[in-house]
């Protein structure tokens, strides 16, 4: 089956245009909880149409970032900007206007059981919108399409495979045209070979609809892949090659190592690093 194409252009998001001025920035942003420290001066930038891989040891803190862009935490210090706005002191009302341009993506995919896939994924446009039914039900066979999962949306969720509840949660994500998706731990749990379905979302949503996206995991061949592929568009269908250098330059690293940022930059510089702490954490 043909997969459609979504309609994500900055016309109908209102999504920033590619360019400089970055979607989330953190400047010098600090946690701790009781005499645990989470995160210490922690700084980096999102472009648009960029996609940042976190990477660190259970408990360095990677979920914990995506928390805070949400604004479910507050960061002791620092300054956090979502869109060009300050999040890190903003009301929970105020929040709800950030959060609208953002999606979410779980470890476990968190569906709803009890409703079927079309109901999952149109979820936010039913409770959150005065949207048409009609309309609702267009959007969300247009992002079914999308990953490839058009003729599923009768089907409860006990009845799809573990890529593909995880591929619906992308869907859900998507169906409310997110100007950022974020992404936690997306693959764990997976084979892999099931993994490389997601990965490949992923892959679909940075290199065609330009979407800027954050990706925390600990699946190092799934980072790898990720950030070394791209995806084309070819006689109308899908095919996934290597990552040209423009492509490969949307896709960057961040380390994290007892709250701290050890590393930032691209793939090959992090395969060839010196540093023992990171050689240790690739083998």
């Amino acid at each position: 089956m043909e997969q459609s194409t979504l309609s994500l252009t900055a016309e109908t998001t209102g999504r920033t245009p590619v360019g400089d001025e970055p979607v989330i920035a953190f400047d010098r942003v600090s946690l701790a909880f009781d005499e645990k420290v989470i995160l210490q001066e922690v700084s980096f930038t999102l472009l648009p149409g960029r996609l940042k891989i976190i990477l660190g040891a259970s408990g360095a803190g990677k979920s914990t970032i995506l928390r805070l862009i949400l604004g479910l935490l507050r960061p002791d210090s620092g300054r956090i900007f979502v869109n060009g706005q300050q999040v890190d002191r903003m009301s929970e009302r105020d929040l709800m206007g950030v959060r609208a341009h953002l999606g979410m993506v779980f470890q476990e995919g968190a569906l709803f059981d009890s409703l079927s896939v079309r109901e999952n994924v149109g979820y936010r446009l039913f409770e959150e919108t005065r949207l048409p039914i009609a309309e609702v039900n267009a959007r969300v066979q247009e992002v079914l399409g999308f990953i490839g999962l058009g003729e599923f949306s009768d089907r409860m969720p006990s009845e799809l495979s573990g890529g593909q509840r995880r591929r619906v949660a992308i869907a859900r994500a998507l169906t409310a045209r997110p100007r950022i998706l974020l992404y936690d731990e997306a693959t764990t749990g997976l084979d892999p070979i099931t993994a490389l379905t997601v990965d490949d979302e992923i892959v679909k949503l940075r290199d065609l609809e330009g979407v800027s996206s954050i990706l925390v995991t600990h699946q190092l061949r799934d980072a790898f892949y990720i950030a070394t592929h791209e995806a084309v568009r070819r006689n109308g269908q899908v095919e996934f090659v290597k990552a040209s250098p423009e492509t490969a330059a949307r896709t960057g690293f961040l380390m994290l190592k007892d709250g701290r940022v050890a590393f930032e930059g691209g793939p090959e510089d992090l395969r060839h690093t010196t540093d023992a702490y990171l050689k240790a954490f690739l083998s």
